[in-house]
């Protein structure tokens, strides 16, 4: 099997055969499920050295909230936020480090701090210098499907068809970035559950996985704690859904996911290793 790799800068990360885990590291006041946890460098640095640790392959670091209804931050506060944790992380570790941000200018200046990667929820719609500067700064982005904006993608969203509509976007803009001059090697999709999606357009997303990957670039996926996992189990409060997200993360994995993004990596990660586990013995078998 050919092994494909996703080239951070100096860093080199297989993905086609273990499911590689994104840990999330929100830097915010108001995040959904864990605002106002990892504000100060030295908790954040913490829960970084925790998630390494436990499996994760990526730490993810956004310094803007982006919860159904939430409000935009400045280019300022963000930066405020983020890079002081980009560098304290980079400083301990060489694991990968993604900026999630929609702002060029948060970007550039994150990946000058240490950062390898961004992770974009606009798909580079927000910012019209975010493709350039991928380009020009020659890291990996993810290109995430959204409806509308934070503010308002929850607003009565419909899809005909979800995973058709969902594949069409990442079709128009893998071609946008082929245009920009951004190398397919250099691309992440996701599907985006819960923004801008209903409950049964995010169950629908994750068992059409598989039409996402015929692009030939990583599928990442972000169940983590989401609503849709609370209608399932009743669990009102987004840390007590940390076993669902265990749930959903191994259906992802199975369904041809590449790259599960979530909170708690621990439980997760031994998920993970489980699946990867049978599905590797599938292949043996087949």
């Amino acid at each position: 099997m050919t092994e494909n790799v996703i080239k951070c800068k100096d860093r080199k990360l297989p993905w086609g055969r273990d499911t590689l885990v994104m840990g999330i590291l929100n830097v915010t006041p108001d995040s959904f499920s864990d605002g106002g946890m990892f504000v100060r460098v030295d908790t954040a640095l913490e829960q970084a050295a925790s998630m390494v640790r436990e499996g994760a392959h990526i730490i993810d670091i956004g310094g803007e909230s982006t919860r159904p209804y939430s409000e935009p931050v400045s280019v300022n506060e963000e930066l405020d936020r983020v890079i002081p944790v980009i560098r304290a992380v980079r400083s301990v570790t060489d694991c990968p480090i993604s900026i999630d941000t929609t702002k060029a200018e948060v970007a550039r200046n994150a990946v000058e701090a240490g950062a390898d990667m961004v992770n974009d929820i606009s798909g580079l719609r927000h910012d019209s210098d975010m493709a350039d500067l991928v380009r020009d700064m020659d890291v990996p982005v993810v290109l995430m499907h959204m409806r509308g904006t934070p503010q308002d993608m929850q607003n009565n969203p419909f899809y005909h068809d979800v995973v058709k509509e969902v594949d069409e976007f990442f079709q128009e803009r893998i071609a946008f970035c082929t245009r920009k001059g951004i190398s397919p090697e250099k691309i992440i999709i996701d599907p985006g559950i819960g923004f801008g999606k209903r409950f049964e357009d995010n169950l629908d997303i994750i068992n059409g996985l598989k039409r996402f990957t015929r692009h030939g670039v990583p599928v990442m996926v972000g169940p983590s704690r989401k609503a849709f996992l609370g209608q399932i189990t009743g669990k009102k409060n987004p840390s007590d859904r940390d076993f669902a997200t265990a749930g959903a993360a191994a259906a992802c994995a199975m369904n041809g996911a590449s790259i599960i993004r979530v909170h708690n990596v621990s439980i997760v990660a031994d998920a993970l290793k489980v699946i990867d586990a049978l599905r590797i013995r599938l292949r043996l078998m087949n």
